[in-house]
C-alpha cells in the first residue's frame, strides 16, 4: 500500500512538469510567430504559415499602429523632402549670388528663382500633401514613387544649370577680384599722388642753395659798403613818379628771379630809358636787391627797391589779410608741419602754402595807394619773362575797365566756379559760375578806374567775409577774380601765354609769339624740377657775368 502510494506520487509529478512545458513552448511559438509576422508584413506575398489570411482578417496593404511606427517608408520619404529642400535653397543662393555679381540682365537669377519656386510648387501639390503631413496615418507606396521620380529630375536639373552656369560664375568671381584689386591699387596711388603731391610742393617752395648763396652774398656786400647802396638821404628821382612813363610793379623776395623780369623786360624794350620799375620786397631781402639793381646799368631804366615796411599804411588795421594772420586757426592752418594734415584735400593742398597770405602776394591790391601819382601800370610776376617790348600794352583803349588781362577759360575749364564757393549764398547770388577766368602774372591796370570803382574797398569787403575760408580757399586769384568782376577787359593771348611751369606740350610757336611766358606752376625754372625744353627761355637772362652769381655755382 505504502508502495502504491508513492508510485501514483511520482505519477502526478512528472505528468505536471510535462504541461508546464507544453506551455512555456506555446508562448515561446507564439511570440517567435508574431514577430516573424511583423518583420515581413510589407511583403507583397502574403504569409499564412498555414493559415488562411482570411480566417484572421489580415491583408498586405493594412498595418497595425505597433507597424507603422517602425515603418522604413518614413525614413525614406524624410530623405527625399530633405534633398528636395537642399536643392531648393541652392538654387536661391545661386540666384542671390547671380544678382550680386550684376547678373540681372543674364538668364541665370530667372532660371534659379524659378528652379527655387519649382520645389515650392511640388511640396504643395494636393497629390503630394499627405505625404508631407507630419500627422499621416498611412503611406501610398506608389504615391512616394512619383514623388521621388519628380524630384529626382528637378535636382538632375538644377544640378545641369548650376554646371553650365559655373564658368560664367567663375568669370564673375575674377572680374569681382578684379575690381577688389583695383581698388586697393587706386587706394595705394591715391595716398603715393597725395605725398608725391606733397613732396612736389616741397620741391617748388623750397629755396635752392644756390640761390640763397647768391642772396646771402649780395647781402654781406650790402653790409660792407652801405654807403654805395643806400638811396637814405638822397633826394627821388623825378621818373619814378613820372605818369607819362612806362611803370612796371615788381613784388618779389626773389632777387634772381626779380633781375630777370628787369632784365628781359629792358633787353626787349625800344626805348628802356622811358621804362620805371617799381621793385618791392621783404625787409630781410632788401639790401641783396639794392646791390643787385646797382651793380649794372639796365640801359637807363630806372628801377626803385623798397620793403614793404616802407609803406605804413599797410598794417594790420587797414590789411585784412594782416589782421587775419593774427589768427590761431589760421596760423594752426598754415604752420602746422603733418603730413596727414597738409594731405587732407590734394587738389587744395597748394593753398596751405604761407605764401598766400604773404603781403607781398597781396600787395597788387593796394597799386593806387602805393603809387598815388601814377595813371597806369603794369603789374609783372617774378616768375615771367618778357620776350618783347610792351609799350603797346599802354596804347590799348580799356573802355573804363580796370584790368587788363589774358582770359584763361576754355569748354568747362577755368571758370568761376572753380575757383568760389557757389554753395554759399553770397557768391551764388552775386556771380555767374560759368563766367570766364583770367590770369594773374601779366596784368595792365588802369589806375584811375580803380579810384573810381573803389577796387581796394570792394577787396577789403570779401576778404573780410572769408575769414573762415568759406568762400574761397584762400589765394590771390579767387578775390582777384571777385573784385575785377565786371571791370576786366580780355587781352590778346599772344600779350601772355601761361603754363611753362607745369604744361610740356605748349608749342614753341606759341612761345615765339608771345610777349611775356609764365612759369606759373611748381617747376620754377631756378630749380631742378624745371623743365628743359622751357628753361633755356629764363637762364639767357640771368646775370652769369656777376661774381656774387659765379662764386655760387648758380644754374650749374
Amino acid at each position: 500500500m505504502a508502495n502504491h502510494r508513492f508510485g501514483g506520487g511520482r505519477t502526478f509529478t512528472f505528468s505536471f512538469r510535462a504541461f508546464s512545458s507544453a506551455i512555456a513552448a506555446a508562448v515561446f511559438f507564439f511570440f517567435c510567430f508574431s514577430f516573424f509576422f511583423a518583420s515581413h508584413s510589407d511583403s507583397s506575398d502574403p504569409i499564412t504559415f498555414g493559415f488562411s489570411s482570411g480566417s484572421y482578417g489580415v491583408e498586405s496593404t493594412r498595418r497595425s499602429m505597433l507597424a507603422l511606427k517602425s515603418d522604413p517608408l518614413k525614413p525614406r520619404l524624410d530623405q527625399i523632402r530633405k534633398q528636395a529642400e537642399d536643392h531648393k535653397s541652392l538654387a536661391l543662393t545661386y540666384a542671390v549670388f547671380a544678382r550680386k555679381l550684376k547678373l540681372e540682365n543674364s538668364k541665370l537669377v530667372r532660371i534659379f528663382a524659378e528652379l527655387s519656386q519649382s520645389y515650392n510648387d511640388l511640396l504643395t501639390k494636393p497629390a503630394y500633401q499627405a505625404l508631407v503631413a507630419s500627422d499621416a496615418l498611412s503611406i501610398d507606396e506608389s504615391v512616394l514613387r512619383q514623388f521621388e521620380k519628380e524630384v529626382k529630375e528637378r535636382i538632375k536639373v538644377t544640378r545641369q544649370v548650376i554646371s553650365e552656369a559655373k564658368e560664367s560664375f567663375d568669370n564673375q568671381l575674377k572680374i569681382q577680384k578684379l575690381k577688389d584689386t583695383i581698388f586697393q591699387v587706386n587706394e595705394m596711388l591715391s595716398k603715393a599722388k597725395k605725398q608725391g603731391a606733397f613732396s612736389s610742393l616741397i620741391a617748388a617752395k623750397s629755396i635752392p642753395k644756390s640761390l640763397h648763396c647768391v642772396a646771402m652774398r649780395l647781402m654781406e656786400e650790402r653790409i660792407a659798403h652801405p654807403e654805395k647802396y643806400s638811396d637814405e638821404g638822397k633826394p627821388k628821382a623825378p621818373e619814378l613818379e613820372d605818369p607819362n612813363l612806362y611803370h612796371y610793379a615788381i613784388f618779389s623776395d626773389n632777387v634772381v628771379a626779380a633781375s630777370v623780369v628787369v632784365n628781359s623786360a629792358v633787353k626787349n624794350a625800344k626805348e628802356p630809358w622811358k621804362h620805371v620799375f617799381h621793385v618791392v620786397t621783404d625787409k630781410m631781402n632788401l639790401g641783396a636787391m639794392q646791390v643787385m639793381f646797382k651793380l649794372k646799368d639796365y640801359k637807363g631804366s630806372h628801377i626803385e627797391v623798397k620793403a614793404v615796411e616802407d609803406y605804413e599804411f599797410l598794417n594790420s588795421s587797414y590789411v585784412p589779410v594782416l589782421r587775419q594772420l593774427e589768427s590761431a586757426n589760421l596760423q594752426k592752418f598754415y604752420f602746422e608741419n603733418k603730413l596727414e594734415n597738409a594731405t587732407k584735400d590734394t587738389t587744395n593742398m597748394k593753398f596751405r602754402n604761407p605764401k598766400y597770405l604773404s603781403i607781398l602776394n597781396h600787395l597788387r591790391f593796394y597799386l593806387p595807394e602805393m603809387y598815388p601819382k601814377l595813371h597806369r601800370i603794369l603789374f609783372l610776376d617774378d616768375d615771367i619773362v618778357v620776350q618783347k617790348d610792351l609799350t603797346g600794352l599802354w596804347k590799348i583803349d580799356m573802355d573804363g575797365k580796370v584790368n587788363g588781362a589774358v582770359e584763361t577759360c576754355f569748354g568747362s575749364f577755368h571758370r568761376y566756379a572753380q575757383y568760389m564757393n557757389f554753395s554759399h549764398p553770397l557768391i551764388k547770388e552775386k556771380f555767374n559760375p560759368k563766367a570766364c577766368a583770367w590770369a594773374y602774372g601779366m596784368n595792365f591796370f588802369d589806375l584811375d578806374a580803380w579810384r573810381r570803382e573803389k577796387c581796394t574797398e570792394e577787396y577789403h569787403y570779401w576778404q573780410n567775409l572769408n575769414e573762415n575760408r568759406t568762400l574761397w580757399k584762400l589765394g590771390t586769384l579767387p578775390p582777384g577774380l571777385i573784385t575785377f568782376y565786371s571791370t576786366t577787359k580780355p587781352l590778346d593771348k599772344s600779350w601772355h601765354v601761361l603754363g611753362l611751369g607745369y604744361n610740356p606740350s605748349i608749342s614753341m610757336e606759341e612761345i615765339t609769339n608771345a610777349a611775356v611766358v609764365h612759369f606759373n606752376g611748381n617747376m620754377k625754372p631756378w630749380l631742378d624740377i624745371a623743365m628743359n625744353q622751357f628753361k633755356p627761355l629764363w637762364t639767357k637772362y640771368v646775370d652769369y657775368e656777376l661774381d656774387f652769381v659765379q662764386a655760387c655755382n648758380f644754374g650749374i
